[in-house]
């Protein structure tokens, strides 16, 4: 299965994010964040891990705050994160674990995650969501 496609967009970086769950949209989001950061790996296979937990209004806001709290942890400890293990995972809520990689520095910047044009829905028995990063 797709994890992600990145759409076209004049100015900023919109990629669309796949899932057969909740769990997995949200991961694959990571990972799609963290490949369109294009880190240089400081040290290949030194992985870090690091506990995150986020409560939000509803599940737009969940997932920008999630992305955005992996996107502020990535610029602050030069990680890229590509794993997640969810702990617990709801509408408002979620609970887990990052695994990643320390990096040199990274290709691409991206300034934030935004609520432009946000959309998660389920088609056809899989999450599917859209999200606009700031660049």
């Amino acid at each position: 299965m797709l994890k992600f496609e990145i759409l076209d967009h004049p100015s900023d970086l919109k990629i669309k994010i796949f899932g057969k769950d909740k769990k997995e949209l949200f991961e694959n989001a990571v990972f799609a964040m963290g490949e369109c950061l294009r880190p240089e790996i400081e040290i290949p296979e030194k992985n870090t891990k690091s506990k995150i937990k986020i409560k939000s209004a509803d599940l737009f806001s969940l997932l920008v705050d999630f992305l955005s709290e992996v996107l502020y942890r990535a610029q602050v400890n030069k990680e890229i994160y590509y794993k997640v293990k969810f702990d617990k995972i709801s509408d408002t809520e979620l609970k887990a674990e990052l695994f990643g990689e320390k990096v040199k520095r990274f290709g691409l910047e991206i300034k934030g995650v935004t609520y432009h044009n946000l959309n998660i829905e389920k088609k056809n028995s899989q999450w599917q969501a859209v999200v606009l990063f700031d660049i």
